[in-house]
């Protein structure tokens, strides 16, 4: 089981969304929390309505990879060494590959691929030496199966798993854990903030998005899958769940499938 309470957790993302509610909970659980995004004010509030003492802010751009050395190396000046790394953090994607600029392809993966592993690069030294350490990455069911208008979402994703899946195997002597998480269709505004092909926002929310699960609700079951040291787990409704098994088994059924898929 990993601890929540009394541990220092970084936690990326924690403006909106499924972070937000991260947040809440595990303020709740009694952790030593450090909320970062790039909206310091949209952090304030969060931390506001936190139920602790213990949270501190250190607002980020997972964009900007110098100031990112510099925040993860700021992270053990607050509450000490960071036990728990939640890299929630990111920006999805809306349009077709053909429309898709490669500058868009190259900010997805900076932000979502790049912004993530530098922060686990740079703290993972002084896990290993406290023999402590727990990597929590939230990816998504695209980064097993992905869905037409998110290639370069979606890639990214995928890269997110090769990665810790080779951190878990390197640094599993060290006792350094690893927890990948992914979400299905949940209802935030990650749609909404969607980047189109010539990088400005979708500005809408996609139906199914509309109809997914709570961010309270997940957030939730990702806290549980932390500290139960779930090497992945499925968050979502039954048709992204099956999605992953079907793509998994019976990829060809799969393909077939998301050629019909209603995406949007």
């Amino acid at each position: 089981m990993t601890k929540i309470k009394d541990s220092v957790v970084w936690l990326t993302g924690a403006s909106s969304g499924i972070g937000e509610q991260l947040a809440y909970e595990l303020a709740e659980k009694g952790a030593k929390l450090i909320l970062s995004a790039r909206r310091k004010e949209e952090l304030e509030r969060v931390k506001e309505n936190c139920k602790s003492n213990d949270v501190a802010i250190l607002t980020l751009d997972l964009e900007d990879s110098f100031s990112l050395k510099q925040r993860a190396k700021e992270s053990s000046t607050i509450f000490g060494e960071v036990d728990i790394l939640i890299n929630n953090g990111g920006i999805s994607q809306r349009d077709t590959i053909l429309n898709t600029s490669l500058e868009v392809d190259r900010k997805l993966m900076e932000v979502n691929y790049f912004g993530s592993i530098t922060l686990s690069k740079i703290l993972l030294p002084q896990m290993v030496k406290r023999k402590k350490g727990h990597h929590v990455i939230v990816t998504s069911t695209v980064g097993i199966i992905n869905t037409p208008y998110r290639s370069g979402y979606g890639a990214a994703k995928h890269a997110l798993h090769g990665f810790y899946d080779a951190l878990r195997a390197e640094h599993h002597a060290d006792n350094i854990k690893v927890t990948i998480v992914l979400p299905g269709y949940i209802k935030t505004n990650i749609s909404y903030n969607a980047l189109v092909g010539d990088g400005s926002q979708q500005n809408k929310m996609d139906r199914a998005q509309e109809k997914g699960m709570s961010p309270d609700k997940c957030a939730r079951l990702i806290i549980k899958a932390i500290e139960t040291n779930k090497h992945e787990a499925y968050i979502g409704g039954a048709k992204e769940k099956l999605g992953i098994y079907l793509k998994r088994f019976w990829p060809k059924a799969a393909a077939k499938a998301i050629r019909k898929l209603r995406v949007t």
